[in-house]
């Protein structure tokens, strides 16, 4: 049964610019209880931003793009929204909605690390618990944690769709804004015309399992570049130097002075086993720097951990993540349902084995109520969904969008084979959906457009994809 709506007549509306896009928007807030079960306490703003349709053509409906994360903003990513989403901006306006803990609607973020910081951390040094600690009482003067989930997150979009007037939804979410797309659907079926879920996490999966996906996807870019007639000759033992390498880390960390990746200053190293493996995993997201990863592990290999340093460096600060509120969901609805078997499986890779290490200390700290077992039921639903997934991706595999899809009576699954995570970024799958809006039924769409093999060459040398003579190595 879905909740009962907080919004409150305190709302605002006018218009603003994003970063990323000239043009004026619709934006506004509305204010809400951060506790729906406490109307009277502490309230707080809930931001929107609507991108107008081209041609409105159905004035009584919209898309709503949710983000992923947990605790990315939806609106500071207005720009690669549209990007996606321009064939549904034709005849529909794009709603975005920064979800409560995120971008403007009271975000729970705490200070971070800069790039110097990152690169000279041991982070089996790190004390997680006391920095948790550090965090929660920054935060806990204007924001009670526990109310900052998924549920009471959902509360807010229906209060937000119900302020504009909007009719029906159509849905498109990424990554953690897919487990947001299936709850809307389970909570609120009379709002939502269809839905894309976009690297799905199924409800019924705990997002802390991914890491058979990493070591999945990490051993396909290996094969990938084996089976690659210039990649394979390149780095014919590309596959041993990398076990080596982490091998020769988890012994001894290396500890050395490198030029900073941005400003050229003299910065200290201290490359651990997890740095490593963080830093390609991150890396197997994005098509580009997925081309660089051979070439990083062989300089690496080799003691050159220039090309590393510049990986992490292009992911600094990438995610954005508002660690508060990534800590509500994560620690309230992912890390109380793992099972033995879940912990032992994650912890044969790296990541995975980390990602347990490092949850097992922060979440008691923060103390979330765990969600209830009936939250983790497959969706059952006959609205229009359309699923996507990348075959390379290193966060939600195309096995989880079959889960999903258990209860599904009107679903197609469609699979990108080159794509990473994300596949509307990287793909065709722009028209796919807009098709799905406008005929509403997933019957006639026709996924061969996801076939295009949009595959990056490997890098050979530091600059180009080109081969280069062998005593220039």
């Amino acid at each position: 049964m879905a909740a009962p709506l907080t919004a409150t007549a305190d709302t605002t509306d006018g218009s603003c610019y994003v970063n990323g896009l000239s043009e004026r928007l619709r934006c506004g807030s509305i204010t809400v209880a951060e506790n729906p079960a406490k109307p009277d306490g502490r309230k707080i703003a809930v931001h929107y931003v609507v991108i107008p349709a081209i041609k409105n053509l159905a004035p009584q409906e919209a898309l709503l793009g949710i983000a992923g994360g947990p605790g990315q903003s939806a609106i500071e990513n207005a720009a690669g929204f549209t990007r996606m989403l321009h064939k549904v901006r034709q005849h529909r306006d794009i709603l975005l909605i920064d979800q409560r803990g995120t971008g403007l609607s009271n975000p729970l973020t705490c200070e971070g690390e800069d790039l110097l910081s990152m690169l000279a951390q041991d982070e089996s040094a790190v004390d997680m618990a006391a920095e948790t600690r550090q965090c929660q009482q920054q935060l806990q003067a204007r924001a009670d944690i526990t109310q900052y989930g998924s549920e009471q997150a959902l509360t807010d979009f229906e209060a937000v769709r119900q302020h504009l007037g909007y009719k029906k939804l159509h849905i498109y979410g990424v990554s953690y804004g897919t487990r947001m797309a299936q709850l809307y659907m389970r909570h609120y079926p009379q709002a939502i015309a269809s839905v894309t879920l976009d690297g799905v996490v199924p409800m019924q999966q705990s997002v802390l399992t991914i890491g058979s996906a990493i070591a999945r996807a990490q051993d396909l870019l290996l094969s990938d570049c084996e089976q690659d007639p210039m990649c394979g000759a390149r780095y014919p033992t590309l596959r041993q130097e990398l076990q080596t390498l982490t091998a020769q880390l988890q012994r001894h960390p290396v500890m050395e002075k490198v030029q900073h990746p941005v400003t050229g200053a003299t910065a200290l190293l201290t490359l651990t086993r997890d740095k490593l493996q963080s830093t390609l995993r991150m890396a197997l997201y994005s098509p580009a720097m997925r081309a660089l990863v051979p070439f990083t592990i062989h300089q690496a290999y080799r003691k050159n951990y220039q090309p590393l340093l510049g990986l992490l460096s292009l992911q600094s600060g990438s995610l954005d993540l508002a660690m508060g509120m990534h800590a509500a969901v994560v620690c309230g609805e992912d890390w109380p349902r793992l099972t033995p078997q879940q912990r032992q499986a994650s912890a044969q890779s790296v990541i995975g084995k980390a990602m347990l290490q490092g949850l097992d200390e922060i979440c008691p700290v923060w103390q979330i109520p765990p969600a209830p077992k009936a939250f983790a039921e497959p969706i059952a639903s006959d609205i229009p969904t359309l699923l996507l997934s990348g075959e390379k991706d290193p966060a939600t595999p195309p096995a989880w969008a079959e889960l999903a899809m258990v209860k599904l009576s009107h679903a197609k699954h469609l699979v990108s084979p080159y794509a990473t995570h994300n596949v509307a970024a990287q793909s065709c799958a722009g028209d796919l959906i807009a098709t799905l809006v406008e005929s509403g039924s997933v019957a006639h769409i026709d996924g061969k457009c996801l076939q295009k093999d949009v595959r990056r060459s490997f890098y050979l040398n530091a600059s180009t994809v080109e081969a280069i003579p062998e005593d220039a190595r």
